[in-house]
């Protein structure tokens, strides 16, 4: 069978035309639950000896098209989409953790996640450790006999660093565990972590794959390629007391961690995506390629706007020719470095606060990946709960500003930026 190209796939992966109806357009199946055939139809499926759909709740029509859809476009055996990103990593690391257990993870993290990690782990008896990413020696440093886990986003955020996903997965399976990668700012359009030996990928969708800031939702990601039962995952390799004994890795194979991460955990957490927002997500995964163009061609023409103009401090942006991270940004994201990146405005908190108030295309608000431009300032909102010394470690200041850039026309985004930033230098001196 022909081996689709990815514009293709972002169409048709996971759907075709509904056999009852002829709708072209995925139906959304808005119910909770589904009618079965008979009384063994539906021990079998609860007992999970045969696949089908029984409550949404864990598994709907809709929300599976989206998943086949992002695994397809990610290169990966399968994928459960969930109603955030934020639910995204939860369940991903919740499936492989048990008390006692250790995660070692990039510092240069979006502050919910660092938040999330910092806190839910604490009350689950799940030791963490956050560490610079850009030396390798740091993962084989952090590296203790309960670590289960590695852990990084592909494009760090606000920061712009670019993980080093090769290696960090290589030392990750020299400790016999796996590389959960974030791949929210890169999209499986300009990088595919399973080709450089991640073995699970998370996306907030309501990022970029929505593409309109209309929904929210996420997606876990599974390559099929990691060795569950090296002996030490039990979590995933001993009989489940949930399922009298079942068996997950022995029966599913390697299926077992996606079953597991289904059947358990997203069944007892509860936290799926609704029929309506995975909808939504297909229609946004039709046109991904073709924004993700638009996007880091506009974020790139702002990041070199921003270099030169006189209010600005510094830019950290990957596709920069100056930046620390060029050599990475040409191997893992060689069609272009995102449309997410920080900038240090002359004047502070203060400067941040006139130049972000005069802005006029640019959106004020806590979202990144919409068609619109946004911007926010990371150290009093998106990482807020951090300490001042957490702030410093993530390379955030009181004068960063991030920007998400948009589909707009560039020449327009930067007129904007420009009167914005000299009006924060009135401001100032009227001060």
């Amino acid at each position: 069978m022909r081996n689709y190209g990815f514009a293709t796939r972002t169409i048709h992966a996971g759907q075709r035309p509904d056999p009852y109806t002829g709708a072209r357009a995925m139906p959304i199946y808005q119910t909770t639950s589904f009618v079965f055939e008979d009384s063994e139809q539906a021990a079998a499926y609860f007992n999970l000896q045969e696949y089908g759909n029984t409550y949404s709740r864990i598994m709907n029509p809709t929300n599976a098209a989206f998943e086949e859809r992002v695994a397809s476009l990610e290169g990966g055996i399968g994928a459960v989409a969930t109603a955030s990103g934020q639910a995204a990593q939860l369940l991903a690391l919740f499936t492989i953790l048990k008390p006692g257990d250790h995660v070692l993870a990039s510092r240069m993290l979006y502050g919910g996640t660092t938040t999330q990690f910092r806190h839910i782990f604490r009350k689950l008896n799940v030791e963490l450790t956050l560490i610079d990413p850009d030396d390798p020696d740091n993962w084989r440093r952090g590296v203790r006999e309960n670590t289960r886990v590695f852990y990084g986003e592909t494009i760090g955020n606000p920061t712009g660093t670019i993980l080093d996903i090769e290696t960090v997965a290589a030392i990750a399976h020299e400790n016999g565990v796996p590389l959960v990668v974030d791949n929210t700012f890169a999209t499986p359009y300009l990088c595919r972590p399973f080709e450089w030996g991640a073995d699970i990928i998370v996306h907030s969708a309501t990022k970029f794959i929505g593409g309109h800031g209309t929904s929210i939702g996420g997606v876990i990601v599974d390559s099929g390629r990691f060795d569950w039962g090296n002996g030490k995952f039990a979590t995933i390799v001993d009989p489940s007391p949930a399922y009298h004994g079942l068996e997950f890795y022995a029966t599913f194979g390697m299926y077992g961690y996606l079953q597991k991460l289904r059947s358990e955990s997203m069944r007892d957490l509860g936290a799926p995506m609704s029929p309506f927002n995975a909808f939504t997500f297909l229609l946004g995964l039709e046109t991904l390629h073709l924004r993700m163009e638009r996007h880091v061609e506009n974020a790139l023409g702002v990041a070199r706007f921003l270099v030169g103009h006189p209010r600005v401090a510094w830019v950290r942006h990957p596709g920069l020719d100056d930046s620390p991270h060029r050599v990475l940004r040409e191997k893992y994201l060689p069609k272009g470095a995102g449309a997410v990146f920080s900038f240090g405005i002359h004047g502070g908190r203060e400067g941040g606060r006139v130049f972000i108030e005069s802005l006029n295309l640019f959106s004020h608000l806590a979202n990144v990946g919409d068609a619109k431009s946004l911007v926010i300032h990371p150290a009093s909102t998106t990482h807020r709960q951090l300490s001042e010394e957490e702030l410093v470690a993530a390379g955030i200041g009181p004068e960063t500003i991030r920007l998400s850039i948009g589909l707009e026309s560039l020449d327009d985004l930067i007129d904007d930026l420009d009167q914005a930033l000299i009006a924060s230098a009135s401001a100032g001196s009227a001060r």
